[in-house]
């Protein structure tokens, strides 16, 4: 299934680099804990939490806490509208670098 140019649409918010990263650590997986995507962005964890707060506001992903082991884990995916927005986004980046 092709996407048509009228899927591509340019996303504010999924644009700032950081953003965009998590977005595309995200879209392969199902899910991906906190600490993995922390450690795979090399940032701080209170800058991944106001990112991924933002996209959580927005809709584009689901945040859930969880006990495994006795010890408390996040864990981060891309809901169907943050699927969508990513696809949409890369979508018009390329057709912007395709000229």
């Amino acid at each position: 299934m092709t996407k048509s140019s009228s899927d591509a649409r340019f996303d504010e918010l999924i644009h700032a680099p950081l953003r965009l990263r998590i977005c595309a650590s995200l879209a392969p997986v199902q899910w991906a804990e906190f600490a993995h995507l922390r450690g795979l962005l090399d940032i701080a964890d209170s800058v991944l939490s106001k990112h991924l707060k933002q996209l959580a506001d927005a809709g584009y992903v689901g945040i859930e806490r969880f006990t495994k082991l006795g010890r408390s884990h996040v864990r981060v995916s891309l809901t169907k509208a943050g699927r969508r927005a990513y696809v949409g986004h890369v979508a018009a980046l390329r057709e912007i670098t395709a000229g």
